[in-house]
Parts: structure tokens; sequence; C-alpha cells
């Protein structure tokens, strides 16, 4: 009987080590967070709760479509059946109330104001820290309190490069968070300094994507700003402001431009240099995200100075990438090469690479008002819901696991891989947006519960093995942007508890001497020497008006969207009239062109603008030496 003990003893022992092991590199279960899991909607709250039966295989189970692709019908449940009847999402927020509920339900003003002065606060400390120990240059090193460039050292890593383009690029990145934070005097310093110091007149190679979205929408917005005295913000203007934010930023989008020259599908080259044009080594290759979100800012900057070169080279990107999509599905991939129009990475997602292409039809609709963007979005919204969305029929209730968005092959919707991205988390925001709130608040509700395991958002989550594939968390705005958008929703308190999780995390887990820094390690919270620009711009931003109730944005008759750098610009009736229609009328108005293009376009370029293509760049680049 003794030997029976000991063999006993150490099975046990075994059984507590591996616990031990998995718990401490966070690779089980832990506090709040286990799959799967069923969510529980009551009148003020969001309940995470653990699904006790793990044993049963059930009908919806993720792991199940994972290998059950025999049958395209199961492998989807997208829609709610016929016989089921559909419930608001308010039905969400009607059972009972206990503990939980009564955390949740409400949120004391004078909590509100203290949340609203934390956000604050962290915004100056990045902010005043960068002027003080960056400025100039690109980004701020928070932990070494200097200034970060280009690597002009290493021309190939673009993971710097890309961004940074010795244009002080946090500070016109947080231009118009100043504005939010109704810092009109310190707005207009930023202003003249942008004006006196700036040039984009640089040997820099950057992203055209990361240019247009972070300089290129900050310089436009803060010009409508400064420019409008209608907007909440009230008459800011400031003495002798001549439109040279507004030149500026034609300026730049001038040399962005050659990156759609030379191309054969119309798809933009991924970069260029900003003295020379693409470079001779570029590649070929760009995500569907980085080719096809620049029209909601190059559209508006057409719009602003009455030329329709801006516009018009980035839609017909997007009608370029819109027309690779599947047959069969409806999805784009995820990276195409500009020359053959093939497919190189036929990933299709929600999370990097794919991103902010489905959210600027969306939002180039609110802005233009053109019908065609927004037939574009349902589409691919519809083709999304029907093959990437894995799970239960309704978000809170029947069998199975909670839905969830995942990686899948474009041509055949079968899944290819087995994580999610941090990046995905706009979602939620992009579903609000388009009225899908109930979809909106299941999904944001698994992110949350992967923040509040890890005080952070891993870039990478395996779903399957429940721990994080890629382990660094820069500052990433895309939860705090969905939390604060499904609270102007529904204003209900839980996502103010939610967004004072988050502020309460990264005051904790990221705040280092000079500023705020990327955590390297989502579990040991190890952190790295970098303060992204997005973090003033969006994220900072994104929590303070979570808390200030009576900000002029949310006050204002005028409404406002936010780019997806979280720049603010108004939904105005200028924007969607096109003083070049009246130059360059379209033919045959009354004959219905094919669906997927305009009249206008059916039009050669040559005789939309009198010039072919390339002079129409030759035009823009005299025109701006003129201004100089």
């Amino acid at each position: 009987m003794q030997w029976r003990s000991i063999v006993v003893g150490l099975l046990v022992l075994r059984v507590l080590l591996n616990c031990a092991v998995w718990l401490v590199f966070g690779l089980g279960p832990s506090w709040g967070f286990d799959f799967p899991i069923k969510f529980t909607f009551n009148l003020h709250k969001i309940q995470l709760l653990q699904d006790g039966d793990r044993a049963t295989v059930k009908t919806n189970a993720w792991l199940q479509h994972m290998y059950d692709n025999r049958n395209p019908q199961a492998k989807t449940c997208s829609k709610i059946s016929g016989n089921s009847p559909k419930k608001s999402y308010l039905s969400f927020f009607q059972e009972g109330r206990d503990d939980y509920d009564r955390k949740y339900s409400s949120f004391p003003d004078a909590l509100k104001v203290k949340m609203r002065g934390m956000a604050r606060d962290m915004f100056y400390f990045g902010y005043d820290n960068y002027m003080k120990f960056a400025f100039p240059e690109d980004e701020l090193n928070p932990i070494a309190c200097e200034g970060r460039g280009p690597d002009v050292l290493n021309p190939s890593n673009i993971n710097i490069n890309d961004v940074l383009g010795n244009y002080s690029l946090t500070l016109i990145d947080a231009l118009d968070t100043l504005l939010v934070l109704g810092n009109v005097t310190e707005f207009h310093r930023a202003v003249k300094l942008v004006i006196d110091t700036v040039s984009f007149d640089k040997d820099s190679t950057v992203q055209v994507f990361e240019a247009n979205i972070r300089i290129l929408g900050s310089l436009i917005s803060a010009h409508i700003l400064l420019t409008d005295p209608r907007h909440p913000f009230g008459d800011i203007a400031l003495k002798d402001y001549d439109n040279e934010l507004l030149h500026l930023a034609h300026d730049l989008a001038v040399r962005l431009l050659p990156a759609f020259e030379n191309t054969s599908t119309g798809i933009p080259y991924p970069r260029v240099n900003l003295k020379r044009g693409v470079p001779p080594d570029s590649i070929n290759e760009t995500c569907t995200a980085g080719a096809g979100s620049l029209l909601v800012e190059f559209g508006i900057l057409s719009r602003l100075i009455g030329d329709s070169t801006f516009e018009w080279v980035a839609r017909r990107a997007v009608k370029a990438l819109w027309n690779l999509r599947s047959n069969e599905t409806g999805l784009l991939g995820n990276v195409v090469n500009i020359q053959t129009g093939q497919w190189v990475g036929k990933q299709s997602g929600l999370g990097a690479g794919m991103d902010s292409f489905y959210e600027y039809l969306l939002k180039s609709y609110i802005l233009f008002g053109e019908k065609e963007d927004y037939r574009m979005f349902s589409a691919v919204y519809e083709s999304i819901q029907s093959h990437l969305r894995r799970g239960r029929e309704a978000c809170n209730e029947g069998d199975g696991d909670p839905p969830l968005y995942v990686n899948v092959n474009m041509f055949n919707g079968q899944i290819m891989n087995t994580w999610i991205d941090s990046l995905q988390a706009f979602f939620p925001g992009l579903q609000v947006l388009n009225g899908d709130v109930e979809n909106a608040i299941c999904l944001h509700a698994f992110y949350y519960a992967i923040w509040k395991r890890f005080g952070a958002l891993p870039e990478r989550y395996n779903w399957q093995l429940q721990a994080p594939d890629v382990l660094f968390y820069p500052l990433r705005p895309e939860l705090v942007e969905s939390t604060y958008l499904l609270y102007q929703a529904t204003k209900n308190p839980f996502y103010l508890h939610v967004g004072m999780d988050i502020l309460e995390s990264l005051e904790k887990n990221t705040k280092v001497r000079c500023g705020y820094a990327t955590l390297h390690h989502v579990v040991d919270k190890s952190k790295e020497d970098r303060m992204e620009s997005f973090f003033l711009s969006e994220t900072c931003k994104y929590l303070y008006l979570l808390f200030d109730e009576d900000n002029p944005l949310h006050k204002s008759e005028s409404k406002y969207i936010f780019t997806t750098e979280g720049h603010v610009v108004p939904i105005d009736q200028r924007f969607r009239e096109k003083s070049w229609e009246d130059q360059f009328p379209c033919e045959e108005p009354n004959k219905e062109p094919p669906a997927n293009i305009s009249n206008c376009e059916r039009i050669p370029e040559e005789r939309r603008y009198g010039l072919p293509l390339k002079s129409i760049y030759m035009r823009q680049i005299d025109h701006m030496v003129g201004l100089s």
C-alpha cells in the first residue's frame, strides 16, 4: 500500500507543478476570462461567467468549426433563424439585480470627474515630456527621456521608418486633442510651431498610409477647426492665419501622389520618398488597408481645394481592390501585388492589413454621401457575417460559444489560423456606426475579457490555446475607441467602468519617467522605450471624451466622425459637393452605369482633367512651387 501512496503523491505533485507553470506564464485560466464564456447582460452590466460544462462538445463551438469544413453552412452561424425572434440590444439589460449589477449599474459624477482628470493628466504627462525632451523629433522615448527620428542607419527598419518622417509627427498628430481638452492657447502655440518648423521637403521614405492618416488627416482636421467658427469649439481663429496648414496638407499629398504612378492596377505603392518619389527598389506588394484607406483624407482635401485629383486616385485604388474580391465569398485578401492584381496574402480578417479598409467604406459614405461606398460596405459586411463569424447564432442565448470573428481563406472561408489581433478591437465601434449595436456589445465584451486578464491587449491572442501569440502592447487605442462609441450609443455605465479599468491599467503598467511606454510583454509587464504618436492622438482622446459628458463635441448640434487616427472631422454639406463637376460634367447622365462604377469614372482621365495623369502630378508640383 505504501507504493500506491507514493505514486498518488507524485501524480498530485506533477499536476500542481503543471498548474503553477501555466498560471505563471499566463497560459491557463485566470480571473474573469476562461473559455468557453457566457455573456449575461443585465440592466446595467455585462457579466463574464465561466461556462461550467467544458467537457461537452457543442454544436456552435469554435474548435468544431475549425475542423468541420465539409459543409459551408455548418461553418457559420451569422444569421438568426427565421423562427427565432430577434431581440433589441436593450433586452440584454433587463434581468434582475445582484452584487455585480449594483457595482456596475451606476458611475458617480465625482468619479467621472476624477477619471476625466486622470485622462487629461495622462495626455499632458506624455505631451509635455515630448515637447520638453523630444520636439522637433518625431517621437518620445519615454524611458530614456529623449527624441526619436527615422532610423537613417538602417533603412530596412520599416517598423520605425514607415512612420517617422522627420516631421515632428507627435506634435502634428496631437493637434486636435488639445482642442478636445479645451486648451485653445496651447493649440494656437502648437499650430504656430508646425507652421514655422515643419517641412516635407525631406529625404525620408515613409509609408503612404501612415503619412496620410497621422499627418495629412491631422493637418486637415486642425485647419477645418481653425477656420470654421460654427464648429463646437467656437471661434478659435488664429490671428494672421492664412491657410498654412491646408497648404502643408496639400504639399504632403502632392508628395504622396507618385505612389499612384506606374501601377497597372491603380493600387498605389506602399512607400514614397518625400523628395524623390517611389524608391527604385520598392516592392510591388501592399496590404489592403494601406492602399484602400486613403479616401477620407484625400477626399476632404480635394473638396477643400476644389481639385478632384486626390479623391480620384484614392477612389480608383478602392475600386481596384473591390474588383479583386472573391466571386465565391465576396471577401478580400490582406496583401496584393499592385502590378498583377494577384493576391499574395489570401487571409481575410478584421485586423492588421484589413481593418481600416472596411472602416473607410462606411465613413466615406457618411462624409461624402456616395451611395456606392455604402453598397460596398454593406456587401462586405454581409460577407464578414457569413464567413468570418463563428459561434452561436445569438449573442446572449442558445448553445455554443459566444460569437467570434476569425481569420479565413478569402476564397473558401476556411479558417487559416487560430489567432485574433488587437487591431480587431476597432470593429465593435464600426458596428455601432452601422447600427448593429447588439453584435457590437457582444464582440466588445470578448476583447475586454482579454484586457481584464492581462491589463492590456496582446498584439495577437490565440483563442484555441487561450494564450498570447505575440506579447507586446504598443498603447493601441482600438478597445478604448469601441468603449467610447458603445457608451455614446447605450449610455450604459458599464462602459465607464471599462474605461476606468483601462485608464488605471495604463497608469499602473505603462507609466515611466517621461511618458508612457510600450509593453514588451503583457504578462511580466516589461517595457520598450517607445511612445507612439497615436497614444496622444487617440488613446488619451477617447479616454478623456468617455468621461467628459459636457465636451463641446457632445453638446454641439453639428455632427462629427473620427478618422482612423482619431482626428475630428465634421459631417459638412460642403463635403458632399464637388466643385469640379461643373468644370468636367459627366456624359450621359441619364444612362445607368454598371453597378461598380460611376458615370464620371467612365470618362477617360485625359478628358476629365484635360491632361494625362502623369501631367497632373507635375501640375500639382508646379502649383506648390508657386505657393512657396
